[in-house]
């Protein structure tokens, strides 16, 4: 479990494809702190990791995840978002949030607020009931809240401090970036779907 608050960015140094699979070699100031099978969120996908060498190390995509997620599309000297896993008894300071992305989303304007920053968003209309205005939804591994949320899409408003400390100074529109929609309200909508 991961709660959308990014400790640090990571970058891709080398990929490669071993059948379907695709291995991402990053660097990262987390590395050295890193063992094998600890669970990384990287740009919101939970990945497990296989491989620490210093200042390096390397997680593996299975095609599932290359083909959900915005990951298949990452080239070598992209930057991405990273968290490990939360510990119990830490503080829950964004939301619950599994690491397992639900589908993309295509940035559409980037709006500066002087001080802040709207982005805003579209994602496939069949997932529109999941967002919900003040709600939460982690857009590349990041807790954020929904400021307005429409049939096609949703916007949410970037601090300073986040924007310079996550991928999203980077962002640009046009940027395909990964979505977990709040689990809890994927399970009402998925109970009263059920209902009906």
């Amino acid at each position: 479990m991961f709660t959308g608050i990014i400790e640090t960015l990571g970058t891709l140094t080398a990929l490669r494809d071993e059948g379907t699979n695709r291995h991402f070699t990053l660097i990262s100031e987390l590395a050295p702190e890193l063992k094998v099978d600890q669970s990384v969120a990287h740009d919101g996908v939970c990945l497990t990791v296989v491989e620490v060498d210093g200042d390096r190390y390397t997680v593996t995509a299975v095609e599932e995840t290359l083909l959900r997620t915005q990951l298949g599309d990452r080239t070598v000297g992209d930057v991405l978002n990273l968290e490990r896993c939360t510990k119990v008894g830490d503080r829950l300071d964004g939301h619950i949030v599994q690491g397992h992305v639900d589908t993309t989303a295509t940035v559409t304007g980037i709006d500066a607020r002087d001080g802040s920053w709207n982005v805003h968003f579209t994602h496939p209309e069949a997932d529109h009931h999941l967002t919900v205005q003040k709600g939460s939804i982690t857009v590349n591994g990041v807790s954020l809240t929904v400021v307005d949320s429409t049939p096609s899409g949703f916007s949410v408003t970037i601090i300073p401090y986040t924007w310079e400390h996550t991928g999203f100074h980077r962002m640009e529109v046009g940027d395909r970036v990964n979505l977990e929609f709040d689990i809890v309200g994927k399970y009402v909508a998925e109970m009263m779907a059920r209902r009906s």
